[in-house]
């Protein structure tokens, strides 16, 4: 591969979902009744989001009159192939809820991006499981694109929730999403959950949180508390599962956090890395006896960020957060998203980024995080993928590492100021 040959982009966040409606046949019957009363409900939840800004009216009308044909593509294999190529994405990560305006295409009960520990347990995982049903037919239509991310009620009986980890795994889908909150329920650094995360590495099935549950019930009409909030619950198991010892008993377990943003990663890291290694603050801490190793050795082992329209902020950071753990996404089919005009998008946000290092972020990290095979997806990419040049990227790549490196050289400096000897960290 030269530094002019076109990038293989994979999205590490996408969304799927069929009308709700249309979710009937892939739910249990005996789950119909409570099904329909949940379908009756959809009018008054819409209401009550436009009440609360949640919703824009004319924002709302605009967007599906525009984007019409486009947005088919939620549910729609072959327009959404098309969509995909437009954009110049050979391959993405599927998650729930193809329609984040008008909640559509919520999966039922309410498991899709709003999936929390308060959900009923029993309609909780039939709702999943409905979901995931339908997503493993829709991926498996085009299995070299796509890699479904499963619905995972993980605060249900542990038994029942292995069980749908091995069942999706068998129907062909390759990741986990779990609830970022777990209310009432026993939180991630409990015991139960251990054979979850055990059998999550043991199917080689990532486990992702993802941004869209909060506590609204706490925000009143203040929509800009949430706004401010809501990517902090997702990233929030992350140091639960971290400091309660869950990576170092489960190397094999990859976790991630999607649409969230990466910018809160840098200064995370540095105040973790820095209780870990004895800095003086943390030293009246009980001993951190479930960890072997520093954060940061966990996090370049195991844990990824999809950065879902990665900000220029985020990429000047991206030596301290660490190349590799970066993981673009395109949010397709949502506003909030980069599509219909990724390419414009990469190109501001990666124009002054080295090829290489663009290549990790905009494909290649996410290909070994989900298993994506490379090889089939080299033509496609060679046909659709936007090249270093579309993205404004000077040929002369020698100036732009030179540009970078002094970055480069920092990197964590957390770790390589040498003012404090014995551990290789400044306090």
């Amino acid at each position: 591969m030269t530094d002019h040959d076109p990038y293989l982009i994979i999205s590490s966040d996408c969304h799927a979902g069929l009308p709700t409606e249309e979710y009937r046949p892939y739910l249990d019957s005996r789950f119909h009744r409570a099904f329909d009363d949940f379908l009756g409900e959809r009018d008054a939840r819409r209401e009550e989001a436009t009440r609360l800004g949640i919703r824009n009216d004319a924002f709302a009308a605009k967007w599906f009159q525009d984007n019409e044909e486009g947005l088919r593509g939620g549910w729609d294999a072959a327009q959404r192939l098309k969509e995909l190529d437009g954009d110049g994405v050979a391959a993405e990560v599927v998650f729930p809820d193809a329609d984040a305006v008008d909640s559509q295409t919520a999966a039922p009960f309410g498991v899709g991006l709003g999936l929390s520990g308060d959900q009923d347990p029993e309609l909780g995982m039939a709702g999943a499981q409905a979901h995931n049903r339908w997503l493993a037919e829709f991926v498996s239509q085009n299995p070299e694109r796509h890699c479904g991310v499963a619905l995972l009620p993980i605060t249900a009986d542990p038994d029942k929730v292995v069980a749908e980890v091995h069942r999706a795994k068998e129907s062909g889908l390759g990741a986990l999403m779990i609830p970022s909150m777990w209310v009432d329920k026993d939180p991630y650094h409990a015991a139960r959950y251990d054979p979850v995360w055990a059998a999550a590495a043991e199917c080689g099935m990532p486990v992702v949180t993802h941004s869209g549950a909060a506590p609204r019930h706490e925000y009143g009409d203040h929509l800009g508390i949430y706004v401010s909030e809501v990517t902090w619950w997702p990233a929030r198991p992350l140091w639960f599962l971290l400091w309660s010892g869950v990576f170092e008993r489960h190397p094999g377990l990859r976790f991630g956090v999607a649409e969230s943003g990466c910018w809160w990663l840098p200064n995370l890291l540095w105040f973790m890395d820095r209780l870990y290694l004895g800095a003086h603050g943390g030293k009246k801490l009980s001993p951190f006896a479930e960890l072997k190793r520093p954060p940061h050795e966990y996090l370049d082992r195991q844990i990824f960020v999809c950065a879902t329209n990665t900000k220029r902020r985020e990429l000047a950071q991206r030596y301290e957060i660490g190349v590799d753990n970066i993981l673009w996404g395109s949010d397709f089919p949502h506003p909030e998203g980069t599509w219909p005009d990724t390419r414009a998008w990469l190109r501001r946000t990666f124009h002054d980024i080295p090829v290489a290092e663009t290549r990790r972020m905009l494909g290649l990290a996410a290909a070994e995080v989900f298993g994506f095979d490379t090889e089939k997806l080299a033509p496609l990419a060679a046909r659709i993928g936007p090249t270093p040049a579309d993205l404004g990227q000077d040929a002369d790549q020698s100036a732009v590492e030179a540009s970078w490196a002094r970055s480069r050289e920092v990197g964590r400096h957390w770790l390589t100021d040498h003012d404090f000897p014995t551990l290789g960290v400044t306090p």
